[in-house]
């Protein structure tokens, strides 16, 4: 009856039961929790979706490798005021680090969970801006590099990393990489504790929960042989009760990698591919990397990529301080195409060519049917181009205000 309820009206989890968010290192949901944005920390969920016995076969949606809490209107996967603009923990690759979550009282569903570090710099990039938000596809494309990069239970030696009781040999979930809660319907009898609180077997109100207290679950892990000055533990829970998968991150750096890897990813002018099997889609950012000479570029392509929902008629422009964004004229203003246009995402996207190293104010206007302009609100957007190798390219993204 849960599951069906569940599936017929997704909110009512958020209402009714109350579920699990990552807390050490502190999560950006546990930042936002703590800032008094979010009223239900252990909200954040993706449903309903194929959680179970297949781990990996539910698409992350606009839930991302962060999290979206539809309770209170906040996507994770985007930095704010209060969260992921900077790091909260720093680690040493090979170090073996504790980690901690907090499953609520009334929302233990039991399942399994995982951590992951994807090594690809220049998709973590687009999760640390705070002028940028994700598309889905760039969050699919994240969560398939999260679990490619997957901090395995057995990569701790002496760790317990058994196989879930709710599950069968032969079945997608029967795996010990995954870390695993215990059976949910377990008999507590001589002191068995059952679903996830059996992990640490912790107290009520040994961690925060907003609805009915919550217990601590803790297991090491393995940090990567990895550098990077700003990068994402992402933790990811598979209910097994409920059709339900709840995602969480963290802002972290590795530091003390002997090979290095992940050095020269921290720069605008690193080459890499991002690309995402299940979204079908891939973005190129090409580039030189930092140990080959290069031509300094003189001028950068920019894409403006801009959220603005329009009616039939209604087109939105770039205008700005420089002569290359018309000089504040709206009839010299640069028009932005709708291509990609979709009413769940409605982006409007142009790219310009201006001179590296420029700084500029700009806008975005909106023309109408009937000819008339309306600005967006102030104050001015400002921006500076980067410098670099030719080959150098760049992006800014915002939305209507």
């Amino acid at each position: 009856m849960l599951i069906s309820t569940l599936i017929a009206i997704p909110w009512l989890a958020s209402v009714v039961t109350a579920h699990g968010y990552l807390t050490i290192p502190s999560s950006r949901t546990r930042l936002g929790f703590e800032a008094g944005i979010d009223t239900c920390p252990e909200c954040s969920i993706l449903e309903p979706v194929t959680a179970w016995p297949d781990l990996e076969a539910a698409p992350v949606g606009r839930s991302g490798p962060c999290g979206y809490n539809a309770r209170v209107g906040v996507d994770y996967n985007q930095p704010s005021t209060h969260w992921g603009e900077s790091v909260v923990a720093t680690y040493t690759a090979n170090q073996v680090v504790e980690v901690q979550w907090c499953v609520d009282h009334n929302g233990d569903h039991g399942g399994m969970f995982t951590y992951g570090i994807c090594q690809n710099q220049t998709l973590v990039d687009l999760f640390t801006n705070p002028n940028y938000l994700p598309t889905n596809a760039e969050k699919q494309a994240a969560e398939d590099c999260f679990l490619q990069g997957e901090l395995k239970c057995t990569d701790v030696s002496g760790q317990s990393c058994g196989y879930n009781p709710d599950c069968q040999p032969g079945q997608p979930c029967y795996r010990n990489d995954w870390f695993t809660c215990n059976a949910f319907n377990g008999d507590s009898s001589g002191g068995g504790v059952r679903g996830c609180q059996g992990v640490d077997a912790a107290p009520l109100n040994s961690c925060k929960t907003t609805i009915a207290g919550g217990y601590t679950v803790t297991k090491k892990i393995r940090i990567p042989d990895y550098n990077s000055k700003h990068t994402l533990l992402r933790f990811r829970w598979n209910s097994f009760q409920t059709t339900q998968v709840y995602l969480h991150c963290a802002d972290i750096a590795i530091s003390g990698s002997e090979s290095g890897s992940g050095s020269t990813l921290t720069t605008k002018s690193t080459a890499s591919a991002i690309t995402t099997t299940k979204a079908q889609t891939s973005t190129t950012k090409p580039a030189t990397t930092a140990n080959v000479p290069c031509t300094s570029a003189t001028t950068v392509p920019v894409t403006f990529n801009e959220l603005a929902t329009t009616v039939y008629g209604e087109n939105i422009y770039l205008v700005g301080s420089t002569s290359q964004l018309g000089s504040w004229s709206p009839s010299s203003a640069i028009a932005l195409s709708a291509n990609g246009y979709t009413s769940s995402n409605p982006l409007w996207t142009t790219t310009v060519d201006l001179p590296a190293g420029s700084s500029f104010q700009y806008k975005f206007i909106r023309k109408k049917s009937d000819g008339s302009v309306v600005w967006e609100s102030d104050p001015n957007r400002s921006y500076t181009v980067p410098t670099g190798c030719t080959e150098l390219k760049d992006s800014v993204s915002g939305t209507w205000r």
